[in-house]
């Protein structure tokens, strides 16, 4: 069972992560940020994962902490569910349309992170967040998911469009990238034997 939690407490947050990578999108989500709140729910949603996540931070001084801080939970329940990343397909990308705003995304999970980020935003912020915090979010990810992430919004005129197909495109494309391959299940997808930058 592809499964995982981990618990992060700092002095600034106290998260707990539950995920299944193999689930059916169910979702159960509460971190004080309504709308990040809002973009979790997609990406359990539209990858299929089922995901819980639970989270407690300084609010009162701003969202970068929470925001930051379940990026790397989920990212590193993500990438305790996958272990070895045996059988993976490795490589998954999504471009996904939201009225007029169009947003590509393509992950390596190669163990290997990260992060470019080509989005732009006309507003400093969507209802309380700062628009600025979703790029800490993805770079969070990234980082202790083991994943090489290319997010490109192409166009888009409305803010919570182009940042709702950001996180929409990387569900897909990550449901894509660690689905197994029944060709070969029992074999990690390099030619090195393993994933990662040690080798």
């Amino acid at each position: 069972m592809r499964q995982a939690t981990v618990t992060r407490a700092t002095k600034e947050t106290e998260i707990t992560v539950w995920l299944d990578l193999d689930g059916t999108g169910q979702y159960e989500v509460s971190t004080g940020i309504g709308f990040l709140d809002h973009m979790l729910e997609q990406v359990s949603r539209h990858s299929l994962m089922d995901l819980r996540v639970h989270a407690k931070g300084d609010t009162h001084i701003d969202f970068h902490h929470t925001t930051e801080d379940t990026g790397l939970a989920i990212g590193q329940a993500v990438t305790q569910a996958l272990g070895d990343r045996k059988g993976i397909q490795r490589y998954g990308s999504a471009l996904i349309p939201m009225d007029e705003a169009l947003t590509q995304v393509a992950v390596d999970l190669s163990n290997r992170p990260y992060l470019i980020w080509k989005v732009d935003f006309s507003r400093d912020k969507l209802g309380d967040m700062d628009t600025e915090l979703f790029k800490e979010w993805f770079q969070a990810f990234a980082q202790t998911a083991g994943v090489t992430l290319h997010v490109a919004n192409h166009y888009g005129e409305n803010n919570h469009h182009i940042v709702e197909s950001c996180y929409k495109a990387l569900a897909r494309a990550l449901r894509q990238a660690w689905e197994i391959d029944p060709r070969k299940a029992d074999a990690v997808p390099s030619t090195k034997g393993v994933l990662g930058g040690t080798l």
